[in-house]
């Protein structure tokens, strides 16, 4: 997907366009799309987002934009985001242990998962 991403890319000439920043910024935007189809629902519309076809597909189609920015991003970058997310799970199974799993003093006790 991520070659695939760059030859359409490349192939309109947004090289010069999808730098670092810019992509940030181009991913920021496409995750508030995103929310925005949830905002103000209430928890049991949210859950029934996905049973009204043109709510599914205006989800659907948002995810891809998140998704193509994202890597688009990476590739800017010189991130391997499935590299990336495996470091952090694995950081985060030291962070936040199984409930009821020995705990090490040392750690922060207040994080949050991310």
């Amino acid at each position: 997907m991520r070659e695939r991403l760059a030859q359409f890319a490349a192939a309109r000439d947004w090289g010069p366009f999808h730098t670092s920043k810019n992509l940030a910024a181009a991913l920021s935007v496409e995750a508030g799309e995103l929310l925005e189809i949830f905002q103000w629902l209430t928890p049991e519309q949210a859950a029934s987002v996905m049973s009204d076809p043109d709510s599914a597909h205006r989800v659907r189609d948002e995810v891809a934009d998140v998704l193509a920015y994202l890597l688009q991003f990476c590739t800017a970058v010189g991130v391997d985001p499935l590299t990336a997310l495996a470091a952090k799970i694995e950081r985060n199974e030291l962070r936040f242990p199984v409930p009821g799993a020995a705990r090490d003093v040392n750690s922060d006790v207040g994080d949050q998962p991310v």
